[in-house]
């Protein structure tokens, strides 16, 4: 047990450059928020619902983590920071990092799986901060989750997702090769304002070409007599 203790503090250290000793890191809110929700997931599956929603109520309130009982939570787990929310049927992996802010919530049951609500992250996700991953959908290993993406549809394996709705990015090489990528994403990509002005662009042609697709649909959809031409806008109040 010692030996687990160790090892998960050191997993920690390597992803946190500010502590400056495993004891240090022991202060972490982080730290005892999935302590007690391993003592609460262990009641909440001997369907000792009270007590076990009693501990993670006084978790909360001492850490400023949610974790519901019921989230399912691998090896090597770490909130950065704190003030997170995991849902009831969150599934959570190994080596997983959360920084502040983040919210693993769900939507209507009636979409996507019955009684799975919530998202399943796989082993190595990074999310940022105030990132929001909602519904019964899937991180593949590795992903990468900007702060303040919204994020409502599965992620590929090794994606870097940004913005509102969340979409993925380019990232250099050199960035997407190595081991840990604090908040998710590459800061020089995240800031550069020529970047975001081209994606701003491309966003914009993207519309108008959904646009001009549906116009163009609308058109055939319409019942033409043979050398008869529809104009492509038709005034309104005319046939």
């Amino acid at each position: 047990m010692l030996r687990n203790l160790i090892a998960y503090l050191d997993s920690v250290k390597s992803r946190d450059p500010a502590p400056r000793s495993r004891a240090e890191i022991l202060l972490y809110p982080g730290v005892w928020s999935l302590a007690f929700h391993r003592v609460a997931h262990r009641l909440y599956n001997a369907r000792v619902y009270f007590l076990a929603r009693a501990i993670n109520h006084l978790s909360r309130f001492l850490t400023g983590n949610d974790i519901h009982p019921g989230a399912k939570i691998g090896k090597r787990f770490f909130i950065d920071h704190g003030f997170t929310v995991i849902g009831e049927t969150a599934e959570i992996g190994d080596d997983v990092t959360l920084y502040q802010n983040v919210t693993l919530g769900g939507t209507d049951p009636a979409n996507g799986i019955a009684g799975k609500r919530h998202p399943t992250l796989s082993d190595g996700v990074i999310v940022g901060s105030g990132a929001q991953v909602l519904g019964p959908i899937h991180v593949g290993p590795r992903a990468r989750i900007g702060a303040n993406a919204v994020v409502t549809r599965e992620v590929p394996e090794g994606a870097t997702m940004v913005g509102i709705p969340a979409r993925q990015m380019l990232v250099d090489v050199t960035a997407y090769q190595r081991e840990f990528l604090p908040y998710g994403t590459p800061c020089s990509d995240c800031y550069d304002p020529e970047k975001q002005k081209l994606e701003l662009l491309q966003c914009e042609v993207q519309q108008l070409q959904k646009r001009l697709a549906e116009l163009m649909q609308e058109r055939d959809a319409r019942s033409v007599a043979p050398g008869e031409d529809v104009p492509l806008f038709q005034e309104r109040g005319r046939a």
